[in-house]
């Protein structure tokens, strides 16, 4: 029998052990140097970082949203205000049974089902603890029902919260313009540290034009959370800074008598203080009541609005364009005078029709008899065609269009708004670049005489804005003086921009000739009633909506409404030492004399009342 030992060898043994002990030691320090280093960047190297994500984990930054500035007009009446509304508010969690509380609610208060919709889309993209509003600007009514019912709706309550508010609805609407929802396209474009919490925005108006100023500056306040990210306890609070009020040149009283006198007409009337340029009056009629777009307008309601005929969403005095009519002629004669075309008392022959020489075409006079013999002032004082005809064709399309257009017709005004219409002085260069409206481009235009004359009395091409010939009618009444035209009051906004060089005879020579417009009995506007204090310098205007055949006559009573002309009428005050500039539109109005001039009287007779 035999066994196998095996020998040990200590040595060795005590050897490999020593190794595997020194390994696992050095290991260890590995291990331990490794943490330390990694001590050392949390405790000193990164501890500004990590402490800083800490914090958040710990506090969340709550948005407290500006309270919007008022605006008000020149006498301190409030244009667009804050005021207090109710909401009814849930909280999720709270609720036991959120389609249980939803359904009473909904029997209770009888909302519909889209605004059930609304809630749930909002629900769903907030926390179960979060306050989700459910009713927007409750009534008395429903805030009464509720009261009752508290008890049995837990988790749900009213909340107080600041709506806009127009109190003059559409007397305003397309001047102060309004605030709502911010879409997704503006919230790319908004600084988002000012905008958290907001909901709002300016969209038209001067709550669009002067949106950053009106906003103001977002606030916030340091929230201790739970690891729910409830909120605890307010740690620190910076206040929200109001945005600015604002105070416009607008007269609401003015205004509404404007708007008022336009009656059955819709149109514009823009009035302007001559030597500051504030507005005083900036009515396109129809208006619309802009409230209900704060809080978001129905689908129904806004459709109403955009398919109505009248297009009151339309804002005629910015961006309404008409032919001038006969209102251009103290423009165009004051050209002619400036340009040699013409002698003050050079006289011209009316015998109720012009014809460029060759042409059969008779381009008519509104007076078929004619005016006979007329100088200047007689011509814009009976308006008389044939003049202005010859005077236009004399001075030359270019020489015409350079001239009107340092009046400000054809370009932007510069108004504070968004949204303004250049208009249209046409020339041989605008008419050769015109492209034709399919996919073809038309062949260049050529420019004919007969285009010319036309212009002289403001048809044709020749397309200007309310706001163009008010502001024309001011720089004319200002004897050469360019002031920009602005709704907000600011210290700088009543400088000369710029002076056209005038000859102040030339301009005496048209003020007389508009003087007479209203105070001679040959006058286009003889039929206004007059001051003992003052007088009044105007012009009348007649505009076709469509041409009328050689030879046809038109009928003001047998064609449609819509087909009627459109009745202008521009005007100063005191025609000696001027103050209010007024321009009147009143579409499909037939003359100017006898309905856009009385709006204008009413406009000036209530200012310089209560100037003078």
């Amino acid at each position: 029998m035999s066994s196998n030992f095996t020998i040990k060898d200590n040595l060795i043994e005590n050897r490999v052990f020593l190794h595997r002990i020194m390994a696992a030691v050095v290991f260890i320090m590995l291990l331990t140097a490794g943490l330390v280093v990694r001590l050392m960047y949390l405790q000193i190297v990164g501890h500004d970082h990590y402490a800083s994500l800490a914090k958040d984990n710990r506090v969340k930054i709550m948005p407290l949203p500006p309270t919007r500035g008022m605006i008000y007009d020149r006498n301190g009446k409030v244009l667009a205000e804050n005021v207090p509304s109710y909401s009814l508010e849930i909280i999720p969690e709270q609720t036991g049974n959120l389609d249980d509380t939803l359904a009473g609610l909904q029997k209770l208060l009888a909302f519909s089902d889209d605004q059930l919709e609304q809630f749930h889309k909002l629900r769903k993209r907030q926390k179960r603890f979060t306050s989700l509003p459910l009713l927007l600007n409750l009534t008395d009514d429903e805030i009464a029902k509720f009261a009752v019912a508290r008890p049995f709706f837990p988790g749900v309550d009213i909340h107080q919260r600041m709506d806009r508010h127009y109190p003059y609805s559409e007397l305003t609407s397309h001047v102060v313009g309004y605030v709502g929802r911010i879409n997704e396209s503006e919230l790319k474009s908004l600084p988002a540290v000012e905008y958290q919490g907001s909901n709002l925005i300016g969209k038209i108006g001067i709550e669009g034009a002067y949106e950053t100023q009106l906003h103001g500056k977002a606030g916030y306040a340091e929230m201790e959370t739970n690891v729910q990210a409830r909120p605890l306890n307010t740690l620190n609070e910076v206040s929200p800074i109001s945005g600015d009020n604002l105070n416009l040149t607008l007269d609401i009283d003015l205004q509404k008598t404007a708007y008022d006198a336009l009656e059955k007409y819709n149109g514009a009337v823009v009035a302007i203080e001559i030597k500051t340029g504030g507005i005083l009056v900036f009515a396109s009629r129809p208006g619309y009541d802009p409230n209900p777009f704060v809080l978001g307008i129905s689908n129904d309601a806004y459709q109403a609005l955009q398919k109505s005929d009248d297009q009151p969403l339309y804002n005629r005095a910015l961006r309404g364009l008409y032919p001038p009519g006969s209102t251009i002629k103290p423009f165009v004669g004051l050209g002619g005078l400036e340009h040699d075309a013409i002698g003050a008392n050079q006289k011209v022959y009316c015998p109720g029709y012009y014809q460029l020489p060759g042409v059969s075409h008779k381009y008519r006079d509104w007076k078929k008899t004619g005016h006979g013999s007329v100088n200047l002032s007689e011509a814009i004082t009976q308006s008389c065609d044939v003049y202005f005809y010859r005077l236009a064709l004399a001075m030359g399309i270019d020489n015409l269009q350079s001239f009107l257009k340092q009046f400000g017709f054809g370009i932007e005004s510069g108004i504070d708004l968004v949204g303004e219409k250049a208009g249209l002085v046409p020339s041989p260069e605008w008419k050769h670049s015109r492209k034709s409206q399919g996919k073809q481009r038309s062949e260049p235009k050529a420019w004919f005489p007969g285009e010319t004359v036309i212009t002289g009395i403001g048809q044709g091409y020749l397309q200007v804005t309310p706001l163009q010939l008010a502001q024309a009618t001011a720089i004319l009444a200002n004897r050469g003086k360019v002031i920009t035209p602005h709704l907000v009051d600011k210290p700088d906004a009543s400088q000369v921009a710029r002076t056209i060089d005038l000859k102040s005879g030339n301009i005496n020579q048209v003020i007389a000739g508009m003087v007479n417009v209203v105070n001679s009995q040959r006058g286009t506007a003889k039929g206004l009633r007059r001051s003992a204090k003052y007088q009044i310098a105007g012009k009348t205007g007649t505009a076709q909506v469509f041409n009328i055949k050689q030879g046809a006559k038109y009928n003001e009573h047998s064609v449609a409404f819509k087909l009627r002309d459109h009745a202008l009428f521009v005007s100063f005050a005191p025609a000696d030492d001027p103050k209010i500039a007024v321009a009147v539109i009143a579409e499909h109005g037939g003359h100017g004399g006898s309905v856009a001039a009385p709006i204008a009287e009413k406009v000036i007779r209530q200012y310089l009342e209560d100037e003078l």
